[in-house]
C-alpha cells in the first residue's frame, strides 16, 4: 500500500489539511493583524485542502475495493 501513489497523495493531502489547520488556528489563537486578514483565507483553504484530501481517500477505496492494486 505504501507503494500505492494514490495512497501517497491522499496521505499528503491529509498533511496539507493539517497543515493548514494548524496555522489556522495558531493565528487565531494570537488574534491580532494576522487573524483578521487571513482567518477566511485560510478556512476556504483548508475546506478546499479536505474537500480533495476526502476525494481522494474514496477514490483510493473504490480502487482497491474494485480489485485494482
Amino acid at each position: 500500500m505504501i507503494n500505492d501513489p494514490l495512497f501517497i497523495l491522499a496521505v499528503i493531502a491529509c498533511f496539507a489539511v493539517l497543515g493548514i489547520l494548524a496555522l489556522g488556528l495558531g493565528g487565531f489563537a494570537r488574534g491580532g493583524d494576522f487573524n483578521r486578514k487571513h482567518a477566511n483565507r485560510l478556512m476556504r483553504y483548508r475546506i478546499v485542502a479536505q474537500a480533495v484530501a476526502v476525494v481522494l481517500i474514496i477514490g483510493l477505496v473504490l480502487v482497491r475495493k474494485m480489485g485494482g492494486e
